[in-house]
């Protein structure tokens, strides 16, 4: 690492030790004006009540702020529990909101400052470090004995990443009030795109885009010369910058639902839910059309583009997920467990979920045309239970905050329910495979090292079969990296595409290809 790189790395990581200093500093304190303005008026006197304690209270970071809310608030909700009387509980959560009302002093008073001195300085630094990279070498990915260090990633460093981002999804998804001055942060860009102060997700997809185009940046060095690497990786840029997070903000600015235009049910898995679609049928003509373009993306556009090229034009090309694990996930594809076992359990999960997903939906629709004589209210906890647990816990905190552990494809080998629909078309009818040449094979196993989605392509190599596989996402890594150009990604005609070959493994004979 020369001189320029160890200074952005420099400048990188006092960045991010300042933005994480943030969040114990400023002061918070709350009125009575400010309670009455962000809650409810059904809520007011209550809360004026339970939280007069914290009423004119100096707090010196959010941490004393939201732990004191949550204390009391809890505690009035436990009582009327044990009382039964349910319709006095109090369900919404206020503590974010009441937290950046509640924000005054440093970090209130010099957002723009802050947000340069970290978010800003600290993207900078990376692309530094990243910019050297690479210089010199010829083009294209190379085979650089990372085959031989696949455990390097899961070591102290990694495990500390690990951990760090596991613990920012958590607190994002269910303890966001806690983050509240990150948020404030990103209030002025916040307010510049859609007119209103920052939520904490308007803050994960500030970063969450900030990471897919600096690591982008990275992808560009690493691949330099490799034209269908570099397409790949400026279309996930575009698609995250353009269509997951300007777009939809400039929607909310006319007044509009917020609608990531990319995002397909049953990954989008609340499309059809009866908020959403009465928040869509409810915007005049341009909701309607962003119903409509939901439909027409599940029933024609994936079946017809994946018919074509495979489920890699939206996995590798287009999908958010997809981008953020090729970009800043890549450093860590070659963790991916290849073995038979884990194939096994990513089948029956990943196909499990999109079965779950496809009934909560079916009964949600089915519920709502019988007037909630079907179901009730009770699709209402299907729909609580699936967003906790897939949309939340295993999208988010496993599918991103293991990375270093699992690989960058977590998320999309075991649990993606849109991966899996992709997968089936893909698997069978289709025009797309990558052709082995077995006979140029050397059997280095630098394309199985290299694949993200856990697929032992050396096997289908050194055999010349087609590589025809549900969860390959056709990110080209592996032809990319073979030093003797065996593989090759094709969408040629459905004949000849399938042969079946079985393989023993103990006392049972299997079909590779499933």
């Amino acid at each position: 690492m020369n001189a320029i790189q160890k200074l952005g790395l420099g400048v990188f990581l006092l960045a991010l030790l300042l933005f994480n200093a943030l969040l114990f500093m400023g002061r918070f304190e709350l009125t009575v004006q400010e309670l009455e303005q962000s809650v409810k008026q059904e809520h007011v006197e209550v809360l004026r009540q339970e939280l007069q304690p914290m009423l004119g209270k100096t707090y010196t970071s959010s941490f004393g702020f939201a732990t004191d809310f949550n204390r009391y608030l809890d505690n009035y909700n436990e009582e009327q529990q044990r009382s039964q009387q349910w319709d006095r509980v109090i369900w919404d959560d206020y503590a974010f909101a009441l937290a950046r009302v509640a924000s005054q002093g440093f970090v209130e008073n010099n957002k723009l400052l802050l947000l340069f001195l970290t978010v800003i300085l600290g993207a900078a630094g990376a692309l530094v470090n990243i910019l050297p990279k690479y210089r010199g070498e010829p083009a294209g990915i190379k085979n650089n004995g990372i085959m031989f260090s696949s455990n390097k990633a899961r070591g102290v460093v990694g495990i500390t990443i690990g951990v760090y981002l596991t613990a920012i999804y958590v607190l994002l998804y269910w303890y966001p009030e806690y983050l509240v001055n990150w948020a404030l942060l990103v209030d002025p860009l916040s307010y510049a795109l859609s007119g209103g102060p920052a939520s904490q997700w308007f803050l994960y997809g500030t970063i969450y885009t900030l990471a897919i185009l600096v690591m982008g940046v990275r992808m560009f060095r690493k691949y330099k010369g490799n034209n269908y690497q570099l397409l790949r990786t400026a279309s996930v840029m575009f698609f995250q910058l353009s269509f997951a997070f300007l777009i939809p903000e400039v929607l909310v600015l006319l007044n509009l639902p917020w609608y990531d235009l990319k995002n397909i049910w049953p990954l989008d898995y609340d499309f059809f839910f009866e908020y959403s679609v009465a928040s869509m049928l409810g915007s005049g003509s341009i909701g309607l059309f962003l119903f409509i373009w939901g439909i027409l993306l599940i029933i024609l556009a994936v079946p017809l583009f994946t018919y074509f090229y495979g489920k890699r034009w939206y996995c590798s090309w287009v999908c958010g997920c997809g981008g953020l694990a090729e970009t800043a996930g890549d450093p860590y594809r070659h963790l991916s467990d290849k073995s038979l076992k884990a194939w096994k359990v990513e089948r029956w999960m990943v196909h499990g979920i999109l079965v779950i997903i496809t009934v909560i939906t079916l009964l949600t629709i089915a519920n709502f045309f019988t007037e909630f004589a079907l179901l009730k209210q009770s699709t209402d906890m299907l729909h609580q239970w699936y967003g906790f647990l897939i949309g939340s816990a295993f999208a988010g905190v496993i599918g991103v905050g293991f990375y270093p552990l699992m690989g960058n494809r977590v998320w999309c080998r075991f649990g993606c329910p849109l991966a899996a629909y992709l997968g089936l078309v893909q698997r069978f009818k289709s025009r797309f495979r990558i052709t082995t040449n077995g006979g140029q094979c050397i059997s280095c196993g630098n394309c199985s090292t290299y694949c993200e989605m856990g697929i032992d392509v050396r096997w289908y190599a050194q055999r010349g079969q087609n590589i025809v596989r549900s969860s390959c996402v056709g990110c080209g890594i592996c032809a990319s990296v073979c030093p003797r150009g065996v593989l090759k990604l094709e969408n040629g005609t459905e004949q000849g595409r399938i042969t079946d070959i079985p393989f023993l493994t103990g006392n049972e004979s299997i079909n590779v290809l499933n």
